[in-house]
């Protein structure tokens, strides 16, 4: 009598191509990203150490049928990084090498797992640095800046990432691996992908453009006794043709936080301060500097100082950059947003998220790229306290609701990810978005590619309260395809 084999273990065939985990204890590290009310363990992670072992990798998956979902640092804040049930995570922590540093053609080639921070140390000692700078970019890889097209204070002047990668080496969702640059000929296909959260490929080498250092830089604290007038001397700095590399806001919340945090000394009893910064041409910096100073006194500026030096320009971007991890001083969770708003609904829309703050009986502290109105509400509660972690997501889902209201958007930087997902009908209409699907399913036909991630899912938004349970993608018939 013939014995049947037993079937084979699809997860075994990862072990012979790359490192894994499947620990249960260990693969809880993988859990979520930086929005950790969302949590899912995957079945497996992948530890490859190459881009061929990434194609080998990826190929088992579009084979067995599986879904993955590529990861960095896992600072991400929307929910991009969330593991899929029964999916592998595929972990991009050991792709760290600098491949070429070429400052007289204004570029560096990196994995997508070097830290952010590290590409400006790879150039500056020859006067050069890398412009896109979020807040985690100590931490913050590369990959994921790409997949998430992040942003951060200066990108006021400078652009997002997608203004600073030249091209890409991609592996494809059936493990083809394929070279894209902004020279191609056709359609956009790195704009495309610059952004796209995972959901088209993973990127496996990088050509990021690297900027000549300024002459210049100065950097202006303004302190305020209230959002609005901060938000006046924004627009006023805006609307007189000034364009600093960077205007930061922080209200009385978050300044709480930082002194907490930092010891930050801004300002004291201000309800808002304002970081502006200069770079560039001597002239041209003391220039603008001294207009915005002026712009400042006119909308009501308590106090005025200005950084005599690089230390104590340091010191004033530490409580900035110490905004989100100081909230931990201050409240035991928080929920963060993305929305953005014009320059000039900053007012309206701030004093509407203090409306829906004491509606929900939740403080929200604002910390924002004041420049191009990029808010990032933090919404603080106590999820140890029955109810309030759902107080607190619906809050900030409100303010959503605001943002679009004022004329805006629903992410900036930190993407659509799981968390704004059901939101996207908010702003685009059921062709706009069968369009996208029809791109992403031209690159992953099968759909494993960070799948449930960017697109609405019907059933779970269904599930969400408020303006997200009207789905029109039901009515339309296309709920099905997602």
């Amino acid at each position: 009598m013939m014995s049947r084999m037993a079937p084979v273990d699809p997860l075994d065939r990862f072990a012979a191509v790359t490192d894994v985990i499947r620990e249960p204890e260990q693969l809880r590290t993988y859990e979520c990203d930086g929005l950790t009310g969302h949590r899912v363990v995957p079945a497996l992670v992948a530890l490859p150490g190459t881009a061929d072992e990434v194609q080998a990798v990826v190929r088992i998956c579009n084979e067995e049928g599986l879904p993955f979902v590529a990861r960095g640092a896992g600072t991400g804040l929307s929910g991009g990084a969330l593991p899929v049930a029964e999916g592998i995570v595929i972990s991009l922590a050991r792709l760290t090498r600098i491949l070429e540093v070429d400052v007289e053609r204004g570029h560096v080639v990196v994995e997508p797992g070097v830290a952010n921070i590290d590409v400006t140390h790879a150039v500056a000692a020859d006067g050069f640095y890398y412009a896109p700078d979020p807040s985690s970019q100590q931490v913050c890889t590369i990959g994921g800046n790409v997949a998430e097209n992040s942003g951060g204070a200066h990108c006021l002047k400078y652009g997002f990432t997608s203004n600073h990668v030249l091209a890409a080496e991609i592996v494809l969702p059936d493990g083809e691996l394929v070279a894209l640059s902004v020279w191609d000929e056709g359609p956009d296909l790195l704009g495309a992908f610059v952004g796209s959260e995972g959901t088209l490929g993973i990127a496996t080498k990088l050509t990021l453009r690297v900027l000549r250092a300024p002459e210049a830089v100065r950097t202006l604290l303004a302190g305020f006794a209230h959002t609005d007038d901060a938000g006046g001397a924004v627009s006023g700095v805006i609307a007189a043709g000034i364009l600093p590399a960077a205007i930061e806001m922080m209200d009385a919340v978050t300044i709480e936080a930082a002194e907490a945090a930092v010891n930050a000394n801004y300002p004291e009893g201000c309800g808002a301060v304002l970081i502006v910064e200069f770079d560039g041409p001597v002239a041209q910096v003391e220039e603008d500097l001294a207009h915005v100073q002026a712009v400042c006194r006119e909308h009501n500026a308590r106090e005025i100082r200005i950084a005599s030096d690089a230390v104590e320009r340091a010191a004033v971007w530490r409580g900035r950059k110490a905004a989100f991890a100081a909230m931990g001083r201050i409240s035991p969770d928080y929920y963060v947003q993305d929305g953005v708003v014009p320059r000039t609904m900053l007012p309206s829309v701030l004093r509407r998220i203090d409306e829906l703050s004491q509606e929900h009986g939740l403080r929200v502290g604002n910390v924002f790229h004041a420049g191009d109105g990029n808010l990032h509400p933090l919404v603080l509660y106590d999820g140890r306290v029955e109810g309030e972690a759902a107080r607190a997501e619906e809050l900030s889902k409100k303010i959503l609701v605001a943002c679009i209201d004022a004329g805006g958007s629903i992410t900036g930087e930190h993407g659509v990810g799981t968390d704004k997902a059901c939101a996207m009908p908010l702003m685009f209409g059921e062709d706009d978005i069968a369009t996208m699907q029809r791109l992403r399913r031209a690159f992953d036909p099968k759909g494993l590619a960070n799948p449930g991630k960017l697109f609405p899912t019907p059933r779970l938004c269904g599930e969400v309260p408020g303006p997200y349970r009207a789905h029109p993608l039901e009515k339309a018939g296309l709920a099905d395809r997602f």
